[in-house]
């Protein structure tokens, strides 16, 4: 991946609408070099997926909070994973390492509704602690890894 493979990613990270024609004459490029060059991005796996980010705010969805949730034993991983996956409020799932077996990232409506996700939590089989904590605000929320130049 050059410098221009890297312009051409952040062109897509800020608007993934933007015309083969427009990302062509940002990086100097032809239009067929800069699409047979996206081609290749996207074949490398380094696009994985082109979406919509949806305004939690629009939406009523005001509250965010991190979950930490520890299980009691190993064997209650696969419920717990098919648990989360069936829970929209439930945007991050991770797998950590120290007191807690996973983080979650929670958006929802209000501290009511963290509540009730909160309870559902619990009625898992195997959830043997949880630790909330409400986010304040946001001071840097990026949806995916930006593009480097190699040290």
């Amino acid at each position: 991946m050059d410098s221009i493979d890297r312009q051409i990613i952040s062109i897509l990270q800020k608007n993934a609408r933007s015309s083969i024609s427009e990302i062509s004459s940002r990086v100097n490029l032809s239009i067929p070099a800069t699409s047979d060059r996206i081609r290749k991005i996207e074949a490398a796996g380094i696009i994985t997926q082109y979406t919509a980010i949806v305004s939690a705010a629009a939406l009523n969805m005001k509250l965010t909070a991190m979950m930490f949730v520890s299980l009691e034993k190993p064997h209650y991983s696969e419920h717990f994973v098919s648990f989360v996956n069936t829970q929209d409020e439930i945007l991050e799932c991770h797998y950590i390492a120290g007191d807690f077996d996973y983080l979650m990232k929670i958006v929802t409506e209000s501290t009511e509704t963290l509540e009730r996700l909160l309870t559902r939590v619990k009625s898992v089989p195997g959830i043997q602690k949880t630790q909330t904590i409400v986010t304040l605000c946001t001071v840097k929320n990026v949806h995916s890894v930006l593009p480097h130049e190699p040290e």
